[in-house]
């Protein structure tokens, strides 16, 4: 089972456009999904796009009363397919934002790197398109600005929103975790996700992206400065990975044509 991960505010625009171009990605593959959707409290018509949707695809939406911001509305979702999910070690979560701006299209190549053994893989934005030079800048920079708990080894975009993670990652490196799994917001959230999950993951593997700038159908919520010193206040709330975490290995994928039936 695939679960498809997206956090949501504000994204009536383009929430409907993402959970179709992820059925058309799918439509002729064997593979089971579910559409987690955490609708953060949102103001807009976010609720009422949604709503269709539900009766003619496998979605459940987890939707907030009141704002509980984007670590809050991953880590739900997150642990909603851990609960609904009785086989850790084959099922996978994606987490994918709603903004359309990276394209699903790549979702093929998440799963062939998933079935090859990899247990955390990681989409890696080329900005493609990206007009202001400081966003781009911001985003390369990210890495030294979160500081050495925010890092991980071979991954070059750690603020990703878009990346894949099978189960038992997630479940060997939050195991021992009392309270919430993230201490940190917005693209330090990713980092800090992305640094524990590897932490739990014996495979961590990247995919490039195009991340369209044109896609961006709402004014950006974050100037580029804001974003930098954002994510260097960040740096004193991420919590380290852990160091001694027991990797539970990853069942071996199964043949093609069992797979098929």
């Amino acid at each position: 089972m695939i679960y498809f991960c997206i956090p949501a505010h504000d994204e009536a625009a383009t929430i409907g456009l993402v959970l179709w171009k992820i059925r058309r990605v799918l439509e002729d593959s064997p593979r089971e999904y579910h559409l987690l959707v955490g609708d953060d409290a949102s103001t807009d018509a976010t609720a009422a796009v949604l709503e269709p949707y539900a009766t003619v695809l496998p979605l459940t939406v987890l939707r907030s009363a009141t704002r509980q911001g984007y670590a809050a509305t991953v880590e739900a979702l997150l642990k909603e397919a851990l609960s609904r999910s009785d086989r850790h070690k084959r099922d996978v979560a994606i987490l994918l934002p709603a903004d359309f701006a990276a394209d699903p299209a790549t979702l093929p190549e998440f799963l062939k790197r998933i079935d090859s053994g990899a247990d955390v893989i990681v989409g890696e934005s080329t900005l493609d398109g990206e007009p202001d030079k400081w966003q781009r800048r911001v985003r390369k920079w990210a890495p030294r600005l979160l500081g050495r708990h925010a890092r991980v080894d071979g991954v070059r975009d750690v603020v990703s929103g878009y990346a894949a993670f099978r189960l038992v990652a997630l479940r060997n490196a939050f195991r021992d975790r009392p309270g919430p799994w993230l201490t940190a917001d917005g693209w330090a959230a990713n980092a800090q996700l992305l640094a524990w999950a590897a932490a739990g993951a014996r495979r961590v593997e990247t995919v490039p992206v195009i991340e369209l700038a044109a896609r961006h159908v709402r004014e950006r919520r974050h100037a580029p400065w804001e974003r930098a010193r954002g994510l260097w206040a960040a740096r004193r709330q991420i919590t380290p990975p852990p160091q001694d975490v027991r990797v539970d290995r990853a069942s071996k994928p199964a043949p093609k044509e069992k797979e098929a039936a």
